[in-house]
């Protein structure tokens, strides 16, 4: 016996024995002393106290995940997190008697070890790696019981690189924002919002109804490969013909790509071939054809930074500027969780989906390593549907539906261009589908000039969708009419902070020191838009009111917007490959559009400064009250049509400030207001002739910049 489980024995058996040394009856029955009563329940509470798991070693990014995650806000940045692979910590759950989503263990391609000093049951899924009981091999996707004290040792995985622990009770960490799954770059949920360490103590929850199965052994979802995937998708929304060319499309459909070394929870990097696109700049949105005006991305989503397609993962932005041209079909999304470094991958078209049921343990598939049929299966167009402007309103723009996987449905109103009217468009619209409750829908994330619907498609298709949001569209009010609730928030700016100078400078040394914008993004932006010098690129930023279009581009409430008059509007293009850091909360500008980076991260906005925090960690929230709410306090500062305006600051003058944000106090001006589309539209017309010659000067230094670019 070891020591730990001979301590456990001896502790167990002084509580269960009453002050005067004399055993305690057996069992417990009506007329037992109070002091054997009193002894029962040290026992009782004893028994609660070793329910928890104790980390030896903690393993590779070994972190808490819950099924399905943290679902319904992504409209402010928040992504679900949870599982990468969800099949196969749904197996394990089930193999010990947990309800699919009970919170376990996700570690990758090393597993950890570690014991339950009061026993229990458990089971190991995901990738192939060895496990051992007390020093006996035991078999994965299996239940072991776990005796007092035994060590639990999980070691590298040989297929695969995601490896699931479910234990009997499942992980009792505490809730955040609804789920217990750990979203490691925003430090919260799971156990303390990181990834697990040696001799971390995590408590088990209540034994539930459920049984563990007879047999306790279940077979697995797939054969995981040695190195060959292939991954079945669909359009997702950016599709051929209109933004990338047929031909492009038959690249990424017939190559075969590599893992790269950047594939993780956020993303998983493809490398290979170069696809073409129908276009040769991203317009409003950016010098690369691969720039998109800002869009939210599927789960699963392919989008395509430059020549790079990017796999959107669990940890993903929920919105962004890059094309994202195809989306992994559901039922493959668990393989993106088993991907590694260097395994070889095909992108395989399916057809129209089949109702999927997320509660089943999946089938076997078989071609998860077959190449590409000869024959292959056409894609689902794109778009859907499309429905010319309607008649009586010449402010009402055209309306697309672009299919984005098979749970998602894009809704894009009106041409690329960055025009307000169809964000107040798609703002009223969204509030019309909530306020309706249409049953199967899930979440909502508005764009510029689209919205992103993610729904249950065990209760809702896309036609049905289409068809609901059509009789939306006839009873939207007319664009002259719409008016929305807009704050003033005035926020503190210190312009060239040595944090963004810090971010230019590894980039050039790092990265791409040959880029346009490189060494200094200001200079970029003076010459992109044909100013006289970086002081007026200052000037026309503090002149700006910046009108919130989108939170979460780059996170945790992170906002996206646009200057409310056309003459402080500066267009840059975005890094191109992204850059591997940004601090917190800088600010910048990429395609037509002012962002503040919600949290440390990758990023590819060209900086000119920092503000303070627009993430409230201190922020009492409960559980998602619906989609882009949350009962309590909401953690994010700003909402969307706020508008934003900056106070130059210095150094010294913003740490103070942070430091006082940080602790929980409010450090920037808020004034209540509303925002008029008809307003708007009454300065571009009295500035008409003004805006018209700035718009040609900026796009002749573009076009300029391009030119030099492209030699």
């Amino acid at each position: 016996m070891t020591l730990a489980r001979e301590a456990v024995r001896t502790v167990i058996e002084e509580a269960t024995t009453d002050s005067g040394g004399q055993d305690a009856p057996s069992t417990w029955s009506p007329g037992t002393s109070a002091g054997s009563d009193m002894a029962l329940g040290y026992g009782a509470a004893l028994a609660e106290l070793l329910r928890l798991v104790e980390i030896r070693r903690p393993g590779l990014l070994t972190t808490v995940q819950d099924l399905p995650g943290r679902t319904g806000l992504w409209e402010v940045g928040v992504p679900p997190s949870g599982p990468m692979d969800g099949a196969a910590l749904a197996r394990a759950n089930h193999l010990v008697g947990n309800a699919a989503g009970a919170a376990g263990l996700e570690a990758t391609l090393e597993g950890p070890s570690f014991v339950i000093p009061g026993g229990g049951v458990i089971a190991v899924s995901g990738a192939e790696a060895p496990v051992h009981v007390g020093g006996r091999e035991v078999p994965r996707d299996t239940a072991i019981t776990v005796e007092a004290g035994e060590l639990v040792d999980i070691g590298w995985a040989d297929r695969g690189a995601r490896i699931y622990v479910a234990v009997r009770g499942g992980l009792a960490v505490p809730e955040y924002l609804g789920s217990r799954s750990t979203f490691i770059a925003g430090r919260f949920g799971g156990f303390d919002g990181r990834p697990l360490r040696a001799d971390d103590r995590i408590a088990i929850g209540p034994v539930g109804e459920h049984p563990v199965p007879t047999g306790g052994t279940i077979a697995p979802a797939a054969s995981i490969p040695t190195d060959h995937w292939t991954l079945h998708v669909l359009h997702g929304p950016h599709g051929a013909p209109d933004i990338l060319a047929p031909e492009g499309l038959e690249t990424m459909l017939s190559a075969t790509w590599t893992v790269g070394t950047m594939a993780d929870r956020t993303g998983v990097r493809l490398e290979g071939a170069s696809p073409a696109w129908a276009r040769d700049s991203g317009g409003d949105a950016g010098l690369d054809p691969s720039n998109v005006t800002e869009t939210p991305y599927a789960l699963g989503a392919i989008m395509v930074s430059g020549d790079t397609p990017i796999i959107v993962g669990p940890d993903g932005p929920s919105l962004g500027g890059f094309a994202a041209p195809l989306c992994v079909a559901m039922e493959d999304r668990w393989k993106i969780g088993q991907l590694r470094p260097g395994d070889r991958v095909r992108l395989a078209p399916v057809g129209e989906p089949a109702t999927v049921d997320d509660d089943a343990i999946p089938p076997t598939i078989d071609d998860a390593a077959s190449p590409a049929s000869p024959s292959r299966t056409p894609l689902p167009p794109a778009i859907i549907a499309a429905f010319d402007a309607p008649a009586g309103d010449p402010l009402a723009p055209a309306v697309r539906y672009r299919r984005a996987g098979d749970q998602d449905l894009v809704v894009e109103y009106g041409d690329p261009v960055t025009d307000l009217a169809l964000r107040f468009r798609i703002h009223v619209l969204q509030a019309a589908l909530l306020d309706a409750d249409v049953p199967g829908v899930l979440d909502t994330t508005p764009g510029m000039r689209c919205m992103q619907i993610r729904f249950d498609p065990r209760r809702l298709d896309h036609d049905d969708l289409i068809a609901a949001l059509q009789a939306l569209e006839r009873d939207l009010p007319p664009a002259s009419d719409l008016v929305v609730p807009s704050r003033e928030v005035v926020m503190p700016l210190c312009w060239e902070h040595p944090g963004v100078v810090e971010a230019m400078r590894r980039y050039a040394a790092q990265v791409r020191p040959d880029a346009p914008w490189c060494p200094d993004n200001i200079e970029f932006i003076r010459r992109i838009n044909g100013l006289d010098g970086v002081a007026e690129v200052q000037r026309t930023i503090l002149d700006a009111s910046y009108c919130v279009i989108g939170l979460g581009d780059v996170y945790l409430g992170a906002p996206v917007a646009l200057p409310l008059d056309p003459r402080h509007q500066l267009v840059t293009t975005k890094y191109t490959p992204p850059r591997g850091w940004t601090p917190e909360n800088a600010v910048g500008i990429g395609g037509s559009f002012l962002c503040i980076y919600g949290m440390e991260g990758p990023g590819g906005y060209q900086l000119f400064g920092r503000t303070v925090q627009v993430w409230n960690r201190s922020a009492q929230a409960g559980r998602i009250a619906r989609p882009g709410a949350v009962e309590g306090e909401p953690p994010w500062l700003l909402r969307h049509f706020d508008r934003i305006r900056f106070e130059l600051v210095d150094e010294a003058q913003l740490a103070r400030l942070r430091d006082a944000s940080a602790a929980g106090r409010s450090v920037v001006s808020i004034t209540d207001g509303t925002l008029r589309l008809a307003d708007r539209l009454a300065l571009e017309q009295a500035n008409a002739a003004e805006i018209a010659a700035l718009r040609a000067e900026r796009a002749a230094a573009f076009d300029d910049e391009r030119r030099r670019w492209a030699t």
